[in-house]
């Protein structure tokens, strides 16, 4: 393989920062209705009793306060851990996916610190739980709960980065090796659409795949079944979900996840490498 082929150097701190923090922001607000359409499938009180198809904008407020900053952390904690990674998998003799795989996961890792308190009460706010019709009330109603305070704005963190690593683990090595695949056939970088596809194609795979862990990390962060009774764990999500509901249940939401993440794959590598190649020769 001639040096035109290999992988560039990775961006900047501040190019991989402002990046994915504008793809990450521009894919979640585009495609928010679609996002709360999976998370009323998934919620214990049914589609039509969390609101349906009415008030599908119902916390966009909270992604658009928490969206821009975790896609930029983990950008920005991606980017720079590659070459790290790729050191450490070649020193043991691991095939390049596994250095793919370890950076995606440190990245998920520091962007589910801004991540999981927005989704906790954007979730809340989707299926219209009482006192979250607005984002500060969700806040309050949220912090109020048990006495917890802030620490439950962090309920389901652990099941959430037990969805996003897996998730990683698909969808990195798909879209990277699609990249080199594409690199070595025209010679140089693929075209910020090229990239797009590949990360479309690599995220429709990985969601259809984590879907169960989704519908579990609603189903806590959402707090309670449809009788009022509290989740206690991920495990206790899975079994009484399973016991009461059936396994099917696990399923739910994955067409809409699918599509979300498919195109929302798309435009959000699209808009990633766009802005790069941009930022690249101005920071």
């Amino acid at each position: 393989m001639d040096g035109s082929t290999t992988e560039p150097a990775p961006p900047s701190f501040l190019c991989s920062l402002v990046s994915g923090a504008s793809a990450g922001l521009s894919v979640d607000v585009a495609l928010y209705p679609i996002d709360t359409l999976k998370t009323r499938l998934q919620s214990p009180q049914g589609f039509r009793a969390a609101g349906g198809f009415q008030g599908v904008y119902n916390g966009l407020g909270a992604v658009g306060v928490g969206s821009a900053p975790g896609a930029g952390m983990f950008f920005v904690t991606y980017e720079q851990t590659k070459p790290y990674a790729k050191a450490a998998t070649d020193a043991l003799g691991l095939p390049p996916m596994f250095s793919h795989m370890l950076a995606a996961s440190l990245g998920e890792t520091a962007a589910c610190i801004v991540r999981v308190p927005t989704e906790v009460v954007k979730t809340r706010m989707q299926t219209n739980a009482e006192g979250c019709a607005t984002l500060g009330g969700a806040v309050r109603e949220i912090m109020r709960e048990s006495g917890g305070g802030a620490a439950n704005l962090y309920r389901g963190f652990g099941i959430t980065l037990m969805r996003e690593i897996p998730f990683a683990f698909i969808q990195f090595p798909i879209y990277e090796r699609m990249k080199q695949s594409l690199r070595e056939s025209r010679g140089s970088e693929p075209l910020p659409v090229q990239s797009a596809a590949c990360g479309s194609v690599g995220g429709a795979i990985a969601a259809a795949l984590t879907t169960p862990l989704d519908v579990v990390k609603t189903r806590l962060m959402l707090g309670t079944d449809a009788k009022g009774v509290q989740y206690k764990s991920a495990s206790d999500v899975l079994r009484r979900v399973v016991a009461e509901e059936g396994a099917g249940t696990l399923l739910n939401g994955i067409q809409p996840r699918v599509m979300w993440i498919s195109i929302g794959g798309f435009v959000f590598f699209g808009a990633y490498e766009s802005a790069k190649a941009v930022l690249t020769g101005l920071i």
